[in-house]
């Protein structure tokens, strides 16, 4: 009977649950569990992430990769520095964890290896073969060989007799000769040279010299695993087997599913990503029973995968963040883990250390510099750019290192003394390539052929340039920039502003003798023909992999991309030409970027979008909007909506400075208007030729393109110029008589001149008093302080002088004169303060002076009077619904008056704006944003500093 209640009380324990160690209980958290690991595992990797973006973040200012913060984390977290702290070891990474550390490391190696096939593209290296062949050769010959002597004497100072010395060979031979193409990859990119000679050289012999280099270490490792020389030779069958079953009957079964899924169509489906990845994980397994290592496996497996339709990058954005974020890290903190430069504790050591890297770069730099230069044809200086490029090492060496170490060929100093070369080398890569090959020495081409037949010699290589546009010459070559989706809208009202109106169509049996309907439908294509329109794609560069492809294929994302595919239908419909350019640059090179483009394109004019916020559906009714705005609208039955009053509203909002609204808010540093602002900023300060800035006010419909209808009556467009002299009002006058010469749009031009307050005048703005003119200013000049951001581009002038002022003047009056023909205002009529005349040669726009102490105030009305036009017949009056768009100058220079008082006026009477809008747009353009006229606004700035033509 005691057995069995025994029994009984056995079964019941064995149920009890087991002590999980918590923390409550008492139990160090730190404490390794072989049952249960993932607490410590969460911990490893929370440590080696913070410590791998901390160390980026610093290096990035040196514009250095992000494999060296990895590696470099990892010899911190390891014996060299963190180690040496009592514990440290012991508690975080105790030895019998690491295996779990190595097991998910090894898994991001193999889907990184992945990666790496993906982004190598056989089309590069079939396109430049005949240059890119001779530099991969060089700088994988002469490396190899010196990296084989200096093998000899490194063995025999520190690696044990045990080791084979062929096998040791080997792993240095190939340390030394192979090239960090991903890291290679990113170098180019962010140094802007993929669109060079040099960079495209370097990237096609950067495949070549991979493909070896992975091949030679294949067949390093085969060599290690076999017993004997005929089991090396059936590991390397058995492996070239397997590479063509993949590379011919496999590639072409997976090119067949991705068709047949429509993953080339619409992106990678759930089913294909799951061949995908059992093709990779199968293909590791097997390369890695065989003798060989999964890696190899795993980079076969990306080099198969179709690249139509930019499937290659979809899989890669798919997976990349994961494993740059976590495996990678992981497998390079190992990697510092088993690097110690406490051993580098001699003078011997430290002098085969040096020798190693000297060694080092001398083989890879001199061969493909040499090779550069009398093969291929190229000076001094890029030859020293490609052999510089081409001595990158980066984590392509260091999985090597690690390769070799864990076949026991390398010991931890020795792996030490190679990880410290990999490290300097890398380090020395940005800097030396800056230094050799500056921007200005630069020749950018596009890669058309093999031989690159169309690189031009130094003397010719700039095109040659055209003549500048004389006094009333329309502009013709435009460059369109578009980022967003929500841009591209924006941009085509823009363009059809600039759309040449075609010739009026002559009837056939009114066509006057002799008159061949033939020629005029050829003026007419070469009329619509004049306009051309360089619609440059931008895309903003990240540190994922994906985006660094899409640099590397631009030529074919010019096909795919649904931007530039929208933008070039829409020139079509409208018979504009459109030429797609794109590039791919990160945010702080974007404006330098537009602004380059204009220039090598030789541009009449840059086109920028505003970004269009998204309004606040709870927001309350403004308070304080002028009286004769409103009652003007309601008089026409169309008040405008309190939902979009304001573009700016939800984004630039202070909330500290808001009048009336309901809505909370918004912290203006944080605003994506504003991080896109300083784009814009950007490029206004480094263009240098015209540019006009598109202010969006309300989401576009179907009436807002030129020659629209809406509710069966068709639609005006309305173009109105607040003119007040300077520069940029000169252009933007010139560009409304462009706009107008288009028949179905209107203008008009007011000239408006501030007098003194007493001075007459018939023109009524309520809630403006003269006497409270600096009413709030000290709130908005802390507005203006609180809300600068430091490093932001901007437009820089000099100081102006009274003959600055009096050229200007005199430009002003010459410009106006010229248009404005007979004058806007005769002397007798200059008693009346609202007077105007229209312009006998230009009928359709309506030429005005006027002479007001509010200007701003008087702008706005005057605009609004020009959105509801009335048309009487008889006695009826019927109201024409019209689209106005306000054309404005920046006026940051040599600006005729100072509104920033009255602009306080207008904006405690209906809204604060933060102070970004201002010095994006000027003092006019921010007034009517403020006051929310206008379906859109254009903001130009003019090229030049001291132009009074």
């Amino acid at each position: 009977m005691p057995e069995f209640s025994n029994h009984v009380i056995s079964l019941f324990k064995k149920r009890a649950a087991s002590e999980q160690g918590g923390l409550l209980s008492g139990k160090d958290p730190t404490e390794f569990n072989t049952v249960d690991p993932l607490r410590l595992w969460i911990i490893q990797v929370g440590i080696i992430i913070c410590t791998a973006s901390f160390l980026s973040l610093a290096l990035r200012k040196m514009r250095q990769p992000k494999v060296i913060a990895e590696v470099l984390g990892g010899i911190i977290l390891g014996p060299t520095a963190f180690g040496r702290i009592p514990g440290f070891t012991e508690h975080i990474f105790p030895l019998p964890s690491r295996s779990y550390l190595s097991l998910v490391a090894n898994i991001g190696l193999v889907l990184f290896l992945f990666l790496v096939g993906l982004e190598i593209d056989a089309g590069v290296i079939k396109r430049n073969a005949r240059l890119s062949a001779t530099v991969a050769l060089a700088g994988m010959i002469l490396p190899f060989g010196i990296g084989a002597g200096m093998a000899h004497a490194v063995y025999k100072e520190f690696i044990n007799p045990d080791i084979i010395f062929t096998h040791f060979m080997l792993f240095t031979g190939v340390a030394y000769s192979i090239t960090a193409f991903p890291v290679l990859c990113r170098i180019l990119t962010e140094l802007k040279l993929l669109d060079t000679t040099v960079g495209i050289v370097v990237l096609s012999a950067g495949v070549g010299n991979d493909i070896v280099g992975w091949i030679l270490l294949a067949l390093s490792v085969a060599l290690v695993n076999a017993s004997n020389g005929l089991t090396a030779l059936y590991i390397l069958l058995a492996c070239f087997g397997w590479t063509l079953f993949l590379m011919f009957p496999v590639k072409m079964a997976l090119r067949w599913l991705a068709r047949k899924t429509g993953s080339i169509e619409s992106g990678p489906t759930v089913f294909f990503m799951t061949v995908t990845m059992l093709i990779t994980f199968g293909s590791a397994f097997f390369t890695d029973v065989i003798g060989v290592h999964a890696i190899f496996g795993a980079f076969i497996a990306g080099i198969i995968v179709p690249r139509e339709g930019g499937l290659a990058i979809m899989i890669t954005e798919k997976l990349e963040d994961m494993v740059s974020i976590i495996f990678l890290p992981l497998y390079f903190t190992l990697s510092g883990l088993s690097t110690d430069l406490g051993l580098l504790n001699d003078g011997v050591t430290w002098g085969y250390t040096i020798a190693i890297i000297v060694t080092a770069f001398v083989g890879k730099f001199g061969g493909c510099a040499v090779a550069a230069h009398y093969a291929a044809g190229f000076n001094w200086r890029e030859s020293s750019t490609i052999g510089s490029l081409m001595s990158c090492k980066g984590l392509v060496e260091l999985i090597v290192l690690n390769v070799g170490l864990s076949a026991g060929i390398l010991s931890q100093r020795v792996f030490s003394m190679f990880v410290l070369e990999a490290l300097v080398l890398t380090f020395m890569t940005t800097p030396l390539v800056t230094y050799f090959y500056p921007p200005h020495l630069r020749h950018r081409i596009a890669a058309t052929g093999a031989n690159f037949d169309n690189i031009a010699d130094e003397a010719g290589a700039a095109q040659k340039a055209r003549a500048p546009l004389q006094d009333g010459e329309f502009k013709t070559r435009f460059t369109v920039v578009l980022d967003k989706l929500e841009h591209v809208p924006g941009m085509m009202a823009l363009t059809q502003l600039i759309q040449p109106a075609p010739p009026p169509i002559v009837p056939r049996e009114k066509a006057p003798s002799g008159h061949d309907p033939r020629a005029s439908s050829s003026q007419s294509i070469s009329h619509t023909l004049g306009v051309s329109l360089e619609a440059l794609r931008l895309i903003e560069l990240s540190d994922r992999v994906s985006d660094v492809m899409k640099s590397s294929v631009s030529d074919s994302l010019l096909l795919t991309d649904p931007l530039l595919s929208i933008f070039r239908m829409f020139g079509q419909l409208n018979g504009m030409q459109v030429s797609p350019a794109l590039s791919v640059v990160k945010f702080e090179d974007l404006a330098y970027n537009v602004a380059e483009h204009a220039r090598t394109r030789e541009s009449d004019m840059i086109m920028l979008p505003w970004l269009p916020p998204v309004h606040d559906a709870f927001d309350g009714p403004q308070t304080g909007r002028p009286a004769a705005v409103d009652s003007d609208a309601r008089s026409h039955g169309a008040a405008k909506s309190p939902l979009s009053s304001n573009p700016f509203d939800l984004l630039f909002r202070s909330s500290n400075f808001r009048s009336g609204g309901t809505s909370a808010g918004v912290d203006v540093s944080n605003s994506v208007s504003v991080i896109h602002s300083q784009f814009v900023r950007g490029v206004f300060s480094q263009a240098t030729t015209d540019v006009a800035l598109f202010v969006d006010q309300n989401t576009l419909d179907a009436g807002s393109i030129v020659g629209g209808g809406g509710g069966g009556m068709q639609q005006q467009q309305h173009v109105f110029l607040p003119f007040f002299g300077g520069p940029d009002d000169r252009l933007a006058l010139e560009f409304v008589i462009q706009i107008c010469a288009n028949p179905r749009i209107r203008g008009t031009v007011v000239r408006i001149t501030k007098c003194d307050v007493g001075k007459e005048s018939n023109l009524v703005v309520p809630g403006v008093d003269s006497g409270n003119e600096g009413k709030n200013m000290e709130e908005i000049n802390a507005l203006t302080v609180g809300s600068r951001i430091a490093g932001i581009p901007d437009t820089v002038y000099g100081q102006h002088n009274t003959e600055t002022r009096m050229q200007s003047e005199t430009a002003d009056n010459i410009i106006w004169a010229r248009y404005a023909t007979p004058p806007a205002a005769s002397t007798s009529d200059r008693k009346s303060i609202h007077s105007s005349a229209s312009s006998s040669t230009r009928p359709q726009i309506e030429f005005k002076a006027l002479s007001t102490p509010i200007p701003l105030h008087a702008a706005i009305q005057e605009a609004t009077q020009s959105i509801y036009p009335t048309s009487t017949t008889n006695t009826a009056t019927t109201a024409l619904p019209t689209k106005l768009v306000v054309v404005t100058g920046r006026s940051r220079r040599l600006a005729v008056e100072n509104h920033r008082r009255e602009l306080n006026e207008l904006m405690s009477e209906h809204e604060y704006v933060g102070a970004e809008v201002r010095k994006t747009i000027g003092d006019v353009g921010t007034a009517f944003v403020v006051a929310g006229v206008g379906s859109g606004i254009v903001v130009v700035q003019a090229a030049g500093i001291g132009n009074f033509d």
